[in-house]
């Protein structure tokens, strides 16, 4: 009889490293791995030889890079979500379209059962395990870090050289990262103490402050209902346009984040997050979203991002919920069309200018000069009948305090 085959979600990583030679001795099962691109650029190196060297029986590398930003990244930046105010969701929405690819291979392989290097601690389990149960919920989930007797990363460390499998940490540099092309995260190590700073050593994009430019420079989007598509007037692809503001803004150490955030298995952790590019796409959409977007609808769509996000954040991409909220936020970008101009300087962000041919701002009404539209007048009305409750209110208190 053939063994039964197993898909894991394979990074070349520490965990999953260790993961490939566990799950052979623990199931005497066939294992088949697959690495998703999805920006993290030099890791994907030598991967499939390291696979086949710690005992897959292949390796599958799917580039997911332009899947990635127009199904997920930009769904999520339509939408202005971002998690406790910081966290731009790089990781997050990152591991549904990974499980969604694990699946359909999976599917395609006839395995009965997938697995993930996500620890019992970590958001990541809950994201991998949910869009498994969305898509294909007949097979069984591995999960080894719910299952196996190593407690640590030391341990791993020491479990991986009793087997001769490389590994691209060491005890003195064990930070727990992950990169894709939107960011690069980074936990664990020094970083657990949320007193300590960050060393800016760790960085591998962004610029210390210190070594930025001395002078600021200006770049220019332009977005077609809500989704960029120039920068500085120059036409680019998906992938391109992320490059492009990635390269810029690490130049001025744009997107560095510092944070203790709460993670949905009910304790807080510290990440420090690298997003130069998403970082600039943000505050240029929310520019020009200032701009065409009437008051009501801005408003409401800020409530709506903070529940998107933690739809994101909680590993809930393939849910009614977000499908709901994602035709929304769609609705609202249909004028979401124009350019905004950004200053970058100094690790900052500052708005420097949007036009749009759909703007609610009229400069006939707003002006401070004279004008022939807007009636002053007009206001002594509307501010009596919308003060109209606080004035009744304020007038019943004065009877019961004069029968007093």
């Amino acid at each position: 009889m053939s063994k039964e085959k197993v898909m894991l979600a394979y990074s070349g990583g520490l965990d999953t490293s260790v993961i490939i030679p566990w799950l052979k001795e623990t199931y005497d099962c066939e294992v088949i791995a697959m690495a998703a691109d999805v920006g993290q650029g030099a890791e994907l190196e030598g991967l499939e030889a390291k696979a086949l060297r710690t005992g897959a029986s292949k390796l599958y590398i799917e580039d997911l890079r332009e899947e990635f930003i127009t199904d997920f990244i930009y769904p999520t930046l339509k939408a202005g979500a971002v998690y406790e105010s910081k966290y731009l969701l790089g990781t997050s929405f990152a591991r549904p379209i990974i499980a969604k690819r694990m699946v359909e291979l999976a599917l395609k392989e006839g395995c009965t059962a997938v697995a993930h290097g996500a620890t019992g601690k970590g958001n990541d389990q809950v994201r991998f395990e949910l869009t498994v149960k969305a898509l294909a919920p007949q097979l069984k989930i591995i999960a080894p870090w719910r299952l196996w007797d190593i407690k640590s990363r030391e341990e791993e460390i020491e479990y991986a050289e009793a087997r001769n499998i490389p590994v691209p940490v060491t005890k003195k540099h064990n930070y727990s990262m992950d990169r894709n092309i939107w960011h690069l995260s980074h936990e664990g190590s020094d970083l657990e103490d949320p007193a300590n700073e960050p060393n800016e050593n760790m960085f591998l994009i962004c610029r210390p402050i210190a070594l930025t430019p001395d002078r600021p420079e200006y770049v220019e989007i332009e977005f077609q209902k809500g989704i960029p598509v120039k920068v500085d007037a120059c036409a680019l692809n998906p992938i391109e346009i992320i490059e492009t503001l990635n390269e810029i803004g690490a130049k001025h150490g744009i997107g560095v984040i510092d944070m203790v955030e709460n993670r949905l298995v009910g304790m807080k952790s510290r990440g420090v997050y690298e997003t130069p590019g998403g970082t600039i796409l943000y505050a240029a959409h929310q520019n020009l979203e200032e701009l065409v977007l009437d008051r009501a609808t801005q408003h409401y769509k800020q409530q709506v991002s903070i529940r998107f996000a933690e739809l994101v954040y909680d590993g809930c991409w393939f849910t009614p919920l977000r499908e709901a909220l994602s035709a929304f936020a769609d609705s609202t970008q249909e004028y979401v069309s124009g350019t905004v101009r950004l200053k970058l300087y100094k690790g900052r962000v500052s708005g420097a200018g949007a036009k749009s041919p759909y703007s609610l701002y009229d400069n006939a009404i707003v002006t401070f000069e004279r004008d022939e539209v807007y009636n002053q007048h007009d206001a002594e009305g509307f501010i009596n009948l919308f003060g109209l409750p606080l004035k009744v209110r304020a007038q019943m208190l004065e009877k019961i305090k004069s029968k007093k």
